[in-house]
């Protein structure tokens, strides 16, 4: 098992290999994910739990997540002792929520000192490939998550599966015959299930009507639409999270069955859109991401919004045929290492103090220049 201190410039550098796969629809569907919330019997929900009874339920689960050895070995990651810098990298990945890193404080992650009065015992675990993770002490004890490239929910049901299934014999879940899997949120009850996609839709952004009427059709069918990290994010690069809503009543077959055929319409959609503009406007659409290219391989200095909307036109570039000089991948872990978390682990021995924007606006530019030149 992996404690602190690790080299974070390392983590900032790698790359999961779920975000380097190239999974089905990966054209429009950049990723797949099935999380799992879980509570042990015998300790009151997370709001009701006292200080020492969850320090008490978070070592309990230390030891039966190293054992489980995810991806061969576990990476465990203390959230009071990890500085501001390597928090940030956290929510970037997605290894944790902004409200586990929080701790119940309202405070911006990246920009406070360690939080020393948040709940205590508050915890993250992954393996090196982080198709895997394991969230304690958040809104539930614990909330288990595996990702898959594109869609291909099936699998990411498996691998969490598996994990769920080797912890319930370590560990005692609150569940009841009659509701299923207890929880803290009532919308969490049952299946505990909360399965997600994240969609690239960048030729319906470009027609905002088009894109309200798949946000509508969404919440008629249960499910809700995020930005990239989740619940209270928005949306940037053209990167759309849609997710069940409900798990009572549901088996989780039936909720991944439901967001899938959900998720399919939207790929024919983003398609015919796509190929509505190429035909309509193909001129001014290679211009766009010639233009975006451009930019990026000579900027001086560019915020994180403007760089992922045009490293999304070089992504709908590359999947029309307009650029064959990129690859998917590449794109992939661009968007992710000119965050601000890693932008400063990637650029700077001092995790404590974060870099002001104008500062990390330049290092983001220059990373671009040098990556795409």
């Amino acid at each position: 098992m992996v404690h602190l201190p690790f080299e974070i410039r390392n983590l900032a550098s790698h790359v999961a290999g779920w975000l380097l796969a190239d999974g089905p629809e990966s054209d429009v569907v950049v990723s797949c994910r099935v999380r799992l919330a879980r509570n042990l019997a015998g300790f009151a929900f997370q709001p009701k739990l006292d200080p020492d009874r969850s320090q008490e339920l978070s070592n309990r689960l230390r030891v039966a997540l190293t054992d489980a050895c995810l991806d061969g070995e576990t990476w465990w990651i203390p959230l009071e002792d990890a500085s501001p810098v390597l928090r940030a990298i956290l929510i970037e990945r997605n290894l944790a929520s902004r409200d586990l890193v929080r701790g119940g404080e309202a405070t911006e992650p990246g920009t406070d000192a360690p939080d020393q009065s948040g709940r205590p015992g508050r915890a993250v675990a992954f393996g090196r490939s982080e198709t895997v993770t394991a969230m304690v002490g958040e809104e539930d004890h614990l909330r288990l998550s595996a990702l898959a490239a594109g869609l291909d929910l099936e699998l990411a049901w498996q691998r969490v599966h598996v994990l769920d299934g080797y912890l319930e014999g370590q560990v005692e879940y609150s569940v009841r015959e009659d509701l299923g899997y207890l929880t803290a949120c009532p919308s969490n009850v049952g299946t505990g299930l909360r399965a997600s996609v994240m969609l690239h839709l960048p030729a319906l952004g470009n027609v905002r009507s088009e894109l309200e009427k798949l946000f509508t059709a969404a919440q008629h069918t249960g499910l809700a639409v995020r930005g990239m990290q989740g619940e209270g994010s928005k949306a940037a690069g053209d990167l759309y999270q849609v997710s069940n809503q409900v798990t009572l009543g549901r088996t989780e077959a039936q909720l991944m069955e439901d967001l899938a055929g959900f998720v399919g319409c939207a790929v024919d959609f983003e398609r015919k859109m796509r190929q509505t503009l190429l035909d309509a406007r193909g001129s001014a659409l290679r211009d766009r991401v010639a233009r975006s290219y451009g930019l990026l391989r000579t900027s001086r200095a560019i915020p994180t919004e403007d760089a992922l909307a045009h490293l999304s036109d070089l992504r709908l570039g590359l999947h029309l045929g307009l650029m064959r000089e990129l690859k998917l991948e590449d794109l992939n872990r661009l968007a992710l290492q000119i965050q601000k978390g890693h932008i400063h682990a990637l650029t700077q021995a001092d995790e404590q103090g974060m870099l002001d924007a104008s500062e990390r606006d330049k290092l983001r530019a220059s990373l671009l220049r040098t990556e795409l030149s």
